[in-house]
């Protein structure tokens, strides 16, 4: 649940109603998903460079890669989807979920700058 310019702000450092516990969750999320994507596009832009500078036998770098961040968001949310149910039709199930996919998501960023040594 995106948060609007309308709501209040939010105190992520401590929050009072599940609500907020969940919307806290939310925007940690949607910020792990911007610097995944900034980092994709920086991993992505390398991988597509090698292939040009790779020569003979690495013109597939871009494509395994597409493939490899097409399966890896699939499993993401699959595998928080699946975690949530752990609080299955509890008012925590979308707090669950989002902290779910936040820490993937982070873990993912990690593994996409490691992959080339790039920041």
């Amino acid at each position: 649940m995106p948060v609007t310019a309308q709501q209040p702000k939010l105190n992520c450092k401590d929050p009072g109603p599940q609500m907020e516990f969940t919307l806290c969750a939310q925007q940690d999320y949607e910020r792990a998903d911007k610097a995944l994507n900034a980092q994709y596009a920086l991993t992505r832009k390398e991988a597509k460079k090698r292939d040009v500078e790779g020569g003979e036998g690495y013109n597939e770098s871009e494509k395994t890669l597409i493939a490899a961040q097409r399966a890896w968001v699939a499993y993401r949310d699959a595998h928080c989807e699946a975690y949530s149910y752990q609080v299955n039709g509890g008012s925590m199930q979308p707090q669950v979920m989002a902290d779910c996919e936040a820490d993937l998501t982070r873990k993912r960023t990690e593994e996409l700058k490691k992959m080339y040594d790039i920041n």
